[in-house]
């Protein structure tokens, strides 16, 4: 279909294997792959994009999540419960882990296509470091 890379395979196969597996894949390409701009620029997007989404979701989530609730039974100490946790940060690492899903399939689409789907800011990025 077009280019090869340093690692004999077609451009656009190689730039949507930088998404397969998210940030890993992405952080793999990077640093392999030395010739190709244009794989190097998938590999970067995919690291700057996945890597703290990847984190921040787990995190907010564990934030929100319900919390043991203790009281004295017989005078020992146990859990007698759950609170309900913080509705607003579980729903908002849900919406994160849906738009990582969206942009894993969008990006992976554009780049065997051989289009270079542009993210404000992060494009810019990989494209300057690319």
């Amino acid at each position: 279909m077009g280019n090869k890379t340093s690692m004999n395979l077609e451009e656009n196969v190689a730039s949507m294997l930088c998404y397969i597996a998210t940030w890993v894949t992405g952080i793999i390409f990077y640093l392999v792959e030395k010739e190709n701009k244009k794989v190097r620029f998938h590999a970067l997007q995919s690291i700057i994009i996945f890597l703290p989404l990847t984190i921040l979701a787990p995190i907010i989530g564990w934030i929100g999540a319900p919390k043991p609730v203790y009281g004295t039974v017989l005078g020992v100490r146990v859990a007698t419960g759950y609170d309900s946790g913080i509705f607003v940060l579980q729903a908002l690492s849900w919406l994160i882990y849906v738009v990582i899903f969206i942009l894993w399939i969008i990006l992976m689409i554009m780049a065997y296509q051989g289009k270079e789907f542009s993210i404000p800011i992060v494009s810019d990025i990989a494209e300057k470091h690319a």
